[in-house]
């Protein structure tokens, strides 16, 4: 929190702020900065801003009308009249204009009933101090703050409390219970332990969000700088297992005849966070908190060998749908790269534990295609053994299987390649009508090419056609 009146007096003197500023002096009504943006004042995050909210004494949609005369280049407005609030995009900017009011909710819906209200009404219902300070922009009083609950203290010490009781504040919007873990994820904050106490007192509430906020919340924590920090929460306060249950079926440790398997919980934990050093692609973080989803049905103990999850990666994806379905999560191109991402996420281990021969390199460059890449890095993350000798023989073979998956494929042309001879080639060439024997040569060609037996061109395709054609006596007319 070095150098803040430095910073405050930077930001607020912008002229965006100067203009809204001059255009409520005009409307005689009080307005405020408030919200995220203020609060990252105070934390001094260098986070690109996308978001601002401005809190109006009166009409929110009016200023927002008026503002919008000023600012040369903005979008129209969205208007919300059930909250009396109005969205404008102004460059890379999303204002918010939003009328101060009162909020009484239903136990059975966190939607709540509005009524106007004055600044202090509109602070005590915010989720957390650290978001209720407010700036003013009115000239007479243009950057006074607002702190009634000590918010930019709790920045300092860096906690996150609620203004008004947290068990009310949580039974009023169980999604505030999310966006507290969120935001201990995003900024690094702490729980205070009130807060935690009413979330676990509170965390059946949760259930009476939809799987659409819910997920929001849950991408927001995924592509955090810290995302385990936040699952780690979700499940000590109770909420996991109300979204996520499968995860919760992979926690604690079994142990028959002296023989322990790991706690694959925390192994997932431990994977996740080490993605974050690598990606910032959020459907890889979701491949790494759902690739050793399948382990809980899958485990076995056997007295010869031990504790086995057979299949577990089969069984994993297949699990990928159900929980993206029930979740609202897309069912497109992203569910099916989690889904292969964990079909695919054994494969690479294997090969860095043995000699690599160019076949077993051809074909999971193949059945990867596009995410070879994204598949071998998840693996990489998947070392989370603490024996240091283990962990430094696993990279550097890592390293082996990524220099030979580029020496193959610049050779072999395997990504995501189709044979040289098409179905209609082969009917072409044997005067045929569509039959199971095209799909045969095909499938033939293709295995020939990813043995290395012949090279992926058409010339030797075209030969091998011919080859099988007479074996299966497919005869050129």
């Amino acid at each position: 929190m070095t150098n803040i009146k430095k910073t405050l007096n930077h930001d607020i003197n912008l002229p965006l702020f100067k203009s809204i500023s001059e255009v409520a002096d005009e409307m005689n009504c009080p307005v405020y900065v408030i919200g995220g943006y203020v609060r990252d004042i105070f934390i001094s995050q260098n986070n690109k801003i996308t978001d601002i909210d401005f809190l109006i004494i009166g009409s929110g949609i009016e200023l927002a009308e008026n503002v919008k005369k000023n600012l040369k280049g903005a979008s129209k407005i969205k208007i919300f009249k059930t909250y009396g609030t109005a969205m404008i995009k102004w460059e890379s900017l999303n204002l918010e204009f939003v009328g101060a009011r009162k909020e009484s909710y239903s136990f059975e819906s966190r939607n709540p009933k509005i009524i106007s209200g004055n600044l202090k009404d509109d602070q005590d219902r915010r989720d957390f101090t650290v978001n209720t300070i407010a700036i003013q922009l009115n000239s007479a009083s243009f950057g006074n703050l607002i702190d009634p609950f000590d918010g930019i203290k709790d920045i300092k010490n860096r906690i996150l409390r609620t203004p008004m009781d947290p068990n009310t504040t949580y039974t009023d919007d169980p999604l505030r219970m999310l966006r507290g873990i969120r935001f201990s994820c995003q900024l690094n904050f702490n729980i205070s332990k009130e807060s935690e106490k009413a979330i676990k007192s509170n965390s059946k509430r949760i259930e009476i969000i939809s799987n659409e906020r819910i997920v929001e919340e849950l991408n927001k924590i995924l592509i955090s700088d810290s995302p385990s920090k936040g699952f780690i929460l979700l499940e000590k306060l109770g909420l996991l297992k109300f979204i996520l249950p499968e995860l919760i079926s992979l926690k604690g440790i079994d142990e028959i005849e002296g023989q322990k398997h790991k706690d694959n919980f925390y192994h997932t934990l431990e994977v996740l966070e080490n993605i974050t050093n690598h990606s910032k692609n959020l459907w890889l973080r979701w491949a790494a908190l759902l690739h050793d989803i399948g382990k809980a049905t899958t485990k076995k103990f056997d007295k010869k060998i031990g504790w086995t999850f057979h299949g577990h990666e089969l069984i994993g994806s297949k699990m990928v749908y159900k929980i993206f379905k029930r979740l609202k999560l897309p069912l497109n191109e992203k569910m099916k790269y989690v889904q292969k991402i964990v079909f695919l996420s054994s494969r690479p281990v294997i090969l860095s534990q043995k000699k690599i021969t160019d076949s077993a390199i051809r074909r999971i460059i193949y059945d990867a295609g596009d995410y070879i890449d994204d598949l071998i890095t998840l693996c990489e993350a998947d070392i989370t053994t603490k024996n240091i000798k283990k962990f430094n023989l696993y990279h550097e073979n890592f390293k082996i299987v990524r220099k030979k998956i580029k020496e193959v494929e610049n050779r072999d042309r395997i990504r995501n390649f189709q044979p040289p001879i098409s179905g209609e080639d082969i009917m072409n060439y044997f005067k045929i009508n569509p039959c199971k024997e095209i799909g045969i040569i095909k499938e033939k060609i293709k295995e020939a090419i990813l043995e290395g037996e012949i090279k992926n061109n058409h010339e030797q395709s075209l030969k091998m056609m011919k080859k099988i054609g007479a074996e299966m006596k497919l005869k050129k007319n």
